[in-house]
């Protein structure tokens, strides 16, 4: 058995001497010295030896391991020197040279517009308020005076989701802020003025439209108001965020949940309102940005107010679309905004 031992060792300090760094030098430690190497294996047979024989062989082995772990630990510190010897060049580090800084981000441009938008608003009143944007359908179409039966409230323009119906009818993505409306006069005692601002979803995609949009949604309700104070906060609106320059009108339109209704449009940004016939965005050198009107009585029923008390107005627009009519900002196509595009983005 002590034969064993010696080849053992000489095995031992043949193969160290080809050990090329520290981390091979510790599997060749294992290999001979760990819990289940070499040497531990020629331990085993010494069970079958005699007590004299035990204590003999006990003593070399011990001898054995002693010096091969003193061979090891002269490797360890040669590999130790050298890393040591090595290590300012492979971690140097010149501290004179310029540091290399990642741009600054930015809020994206429809992000930016939310904002703007917001705090025109606040100027006069009109507080921010959330509303659902995944709502039911009572709130988005039937407490608005929209029947069952009306288009809006079809598979192809509206986003339905595969979920339950509760006592309020199916959920919706809802398609626009109004769902805020009946759900602010719930909440809150007039004199009521309100801005949401908030996603919305429908089933368009084109130049202008697209599937995820944002609109803000103002609605106003007090005792005596009328289509004049309407008209005076859209002029407001429109002369601050889009300068003096640019021209707005109203036109008579039909919406179900308000009566007088209006489109509210705005001379286009992209062309001037003087080139329309070749401009891809306007219509005869306006754009449309929402509508808006004096809210039906019925709608104000469903807000739990008495509509003999109280009247009100109502507006909702686009807020990608007010961005792009913006003096200076001529997108073309409203799904540039969406596109990831940091050549555009970075305008901003």
């Amino acid at each position: 058995m002590k034969n064993d031992l010696e080849e053992l060792k000489n095995d031992f300090l043949k193969l160290v001497k080809e050990v090329g760094d520290r981390a091979q030098l510790e599997e060749l430690k294992n290999e001979f010295l760990g819990r289940k190497g070499k040497m531990k294996g020629l331990m085993k047979d010494m069970a079958s030896l005699a007590n004299e024989e035990r204590k003999v062989i006990g003593a070399f082995a011990n001898e054995i391991k002693e010096s091969i772990e003193s061979v090891f630990g002269e490797h360890e510190e040669r590999f130790a020197a050298e890393e040591e010897s090595t290590r300012a060049e492979r971690e140097w580090v010149d501290i004179s040279e310029p540091g290399r800084f990642e741009g600054a981000g930015h809020l994206h441009p429809v992000s930016q517009a939310i904002g703007e938008i917001t705090d025109i608003f606040a100027r006069v009143g009109f507080t921010a308020v959330r509303a659902p944007e995944i709502d039911w359908d009572y709130y988005a179409f039937e407490s608005l005076n929209l029947p069952k039966d009306h288009p809006a409230r079809d598979d192809w323009e509206t986003f339905f989701v595969d979920a339950p119906e509760g006592k309020k009818g199916k959920i919706v993505l809802t398609p626009h802020t109004s769902n805020s409306q009946v759900r602010t006069m719930e909440t809150q005692e007039p004199p009521i003025r309100m801005i949401n601002i908030g996603r919305c979803y429908r089933r368009q995609i084109d130049i202008t439209h697209v599937p995820m949009f944002h609109q803000f949604e103002g609605l106003m309700i007090d005792k005596g108001v009328s289509v004049t104070h309407l008209k005076g906060v859209l002029d407001y609106f429109a002369k601050t965020y889009f300068g003096p320059d640019r021209r707005t009108r109203l036109r008579p339109h039909h919406f179900r949940f308000t009566e007088p209704s209006f489109e509210v449009d705005i001379s286009c940004g992209a062309c001037g309102g003087e080139e329309h016939e070749n401009c891809r965005v306007c219509k005869a050198g306006w754009l449309e940005l929402g509508g808006a009107g004096m809210v039906h009585p019925n709608v104000i029923k469903a807000g739990g107010l008495d509509p003999d008390v109280y009247s009100g107005f109502a507006f909702g627009w686009g807020v990608e679309r007010t961005l792009m009519m913006r003096s200076g900002i001529k997108i073309g196509d409203i799904r540039t905004l969406y596109k990831n595009d940091l050549r555009f983005v970075k305008q901003f």
